[in-house]
């Protein structure tokens, strides 16, 4: 199984992420931000990943740096566990609606970071969780994992829906990237050879 375990202990956050990419969707999730383990369960339920994620941050200042932090250290646990990213399908997508919201989600295994998001949030705050720090944990988690996604809330009048969608697309798209390819086993898919 393709498995990995990350510590990341900085003077803001201490974080430790273990990830499973051929899981069924089990998750433990302690980050301290309700709303982020929240987001984090559906990463797990709707992409098949088992995630196991606790972090001590900051939190007396605000959320931000847990956030970002369990984003960095998720990316670097899931850029381990794949590996050389030999036999994998490399591209996933997804849209998910969740009642009015609808939201879309590429990734591309690529070995370059590169983040897309548009997400025309209809309020700053669902509950305690300010919605610029969905941002920030995706920049961190593409920082790390080395990827390319376009994250793009197509529409939403309810910021929670916005957000979910988001995150449950992004499951299901991480899910179809990393999944091995039966016509491909083995095969780097790029013409370069190396990804």
């Amino acid at each position: 199984m393709r498995t990995a375990e990350i510590t990341r202990n900085t003077n803001e956050t201490r974080i430790r992420a273990a990830v499973n990419l051929d899981g069924t969707g089990k998750q433990t999730l302690n980050t301290g931000v309700p709303f982020l383990d929240h987001m984090l369960d559906q990463i797990a339920r709707h992409g098949l990943v088992d995630l196991d994620i606790t972090a001590d941050g900051d939190l007396h200042i605000d959320a931000h740096h847990t956030v970002e932090d369990v984003g960095i250290t998720l990316g670097q646990a899931v850029a381990k566990a794949v590996g050389n990213k030999a036999g994998i399908r490399r591209y996933g997508h997804a849209y998910v609606p969740l009642d009015e919201a609808l939201s879309r989600v590429v990734i591309d295994f690529s070995g370059r970071p590169g983040l897309e998001f548009h997400v025309p949030f209809t309020r700053a705050m669902i509950g305690q969780f300010d919605v610029d720090l969905a941002r920030e944990f995706f920049q961190g988690f593409v920082n790390h994992a080395l990827v390319t996604l376009h994250i793009d809330n197509l529409r939403g009048d309810n910021a929670h829906h916005q957000c979910e969608t988001v995150f449950k697309a992004f499951g299901r798209a991480l899910r179809m990237a990393v999944e091995l390819d039966p016509r491909a086993p083995g095969v780097v898919p790029s013409t370069k050879g190396v990804l």
